[in-house]
């Protein structure tokens, strides 16, 4: 059967569409859902530091059984109920302003139930593209995925901001409701019939969570790409906490000078997800993905150079190539974790990724306004620079190191004492 482009393929194009129109939404709500308090609610930056973390809590509380209930469940519809609950919550904070009734207390279950949501939705994206487009065709449909979030990080902000400017913040927020709305119609439009899961006995929940643990730490490649990618979060946090202090209060630079600086990011995200696939074809994806931290980390260090006149150029350059190399690993790691993993470990496997990943965040921001508190903020922009020029070591010295192409499942052993968890 001759290969065809992923967008020849149905569900891809639905499931892009789907997230092309939800992203977009997102970036409207991460700039409006702060400005609804701040604006409507006259919310302190206490409230809104909570605010933030709640965002993110969901992944850290739920993870990991809600990728064990994935691997229950058809995908597709739980990323469908997960719209929907979505666009309800998110429209429950325009229609209670309109009736006066908005507090804090809404807000913030909003927020958390939004991505307790969020968590369900994520997972089962991941585990639902490889019966999507077929194995084969992961790294273009992942690079496409990442570079539809590369243009939410470069345009979506600003359209939110525009957007709660000249609408106010909680009709913003409206908007998104509805983008979650189409993101589920274009779901629901998926021709063809998701195969049900195999049968699982009821009280497996922790003894499923615990297999899909036991896979993925006990994997002589998944465990290494999931301590780099830890590593990398962490440094990403630990800068993208403290530039904001670097470049207002000790810079005195103004909020488009930051917004400019951070666009750039998302630019060479952009960058790296369009170069994956030729990239991985020319050095081989194994060994492309400590190749690229290899070259590419070590220009982090020049992040904390930033300054007044070249100095910000030169950062910002630097900022540039190091989104660059996420946008790289992001394409290639994401496609050969779905590759590899069997699909009924699938949902399993993604949670334990989403779990560790969010939990560096978490851990960075706390790290970043300690360290920066005792040390000062041009040392967090150090340490986050430093992680990743060493990080990468990680790959080298396992089993990747020696890979070209990177195997599928039959090209890895499985870790000892693992049985099929629908089959044990």
């Amino acid at each position: 059967m001759p290969y065809r482009g992923v967008f020849a393929v149905q569900p891809f194009r639905r499931v892009f569409a789907a997230a092309a129109v939800s992203e977009i939404g997102t970036q409207i709500s991460y700039v409006a859902v702060p400005l609804v308090a701040v604006v409507a609610l006259h919310a302190s930056p206490g409230d809104v530091g909570v605010l933030a973390g709640l965002s993110t809590v969901a992944f850290l509380a739920i993870g990991l059984p809600a990728g064990a209930w994935v691997d229950r469940m058809r995908r597709r519809w739980v990323m469908v109920a997960a719209d929907l609950a979505r666009a309800v919550l998110l429209g429950s904070i325009p229609l209670a302003w309109w009736q006066g009734v908005l507090s804090m207390a809404q807000l913030y279950t909003v927020v958390l139930a939004t991505g307790a949501a969020t968590v369900f939705f994520d997972i089962a994206k991941l585990s639902y593209l490889p019966q999507a487009v077929g194995r084969g065709r992961l790294e273009n449909a992942n690079a496409h995925l990442v570079m539809l979030d590369a243009a939410g990080d470069i345009g979506g902000r600003g359209i939110g901001g525009y957007l709660a400017q000249a609408l106010s913040a909680p009709v913003a927020v409206g908007l998104d409701a509805l983008t979650y709305l189409w993101s589920a119609a274009c779901l629901l439009g998926i021709r063809g019939r998701e195969p049900a899961p195999a049968p699982v006995p009821r009280g497996r929940l922790t003894h499923d969570i615990r297999t899909g643990l036991r896979y993925v730490l006990g994997h002589p490649v998944l465990r290494p790409i999931l301590l780099e990618g830890a590593c990398t979060n962490l440094s990403i946090q630990l800068t993208v906490t403290m530039l904001p202090v670097v470049f207002i209060r000790r810079l005195g630079f103004s909020g488009a000078a930051l917004g400019g600086f951070l666009a750039s990011g998302g630019v060479g995200l952009l960058a790296g997800a369009m170069a994956a696939r030729r990239i991985g074809g020319r050095l081989g994806q194994g060994r492309a993905l400590w190749g690229t931290s290899l070259a590419l980390a070590p220009a982090g260090l020049l992040v904390p150079l930033v300054g007044r006149g070249p100095w910000m150029w030169l950062a910002g350059a630097a900022w540039l190539v190091t989104a660059a190399k996420v946008g790289i690993d992001n394409v290639i790691k994401v496609s050969f974790r779905q590759r590899i993993t069997p699909g009924n470990l699938l949902g399993r496997m993604n949670a334990t990724f989403r779990l560790l990943l969010m939990g560096a965040l978490t851990i960075g921001g706390f790290l970043a306004g300690l360290i920066g508190d005792q040390a000062g903020p041009r040392a967090v922009l150090w340490l986050g620079a430093a992680v990743p020029a060493v990080s990468w070591l990680l790959l080298f010295f396992s089993p990747l190191r020696r890979m070209s192409a990177l195997p599928d499942t039959a090209g890895l052993p499985r870790p000892a004492a693992l049985p099929d968890p629908d089959r044990a």
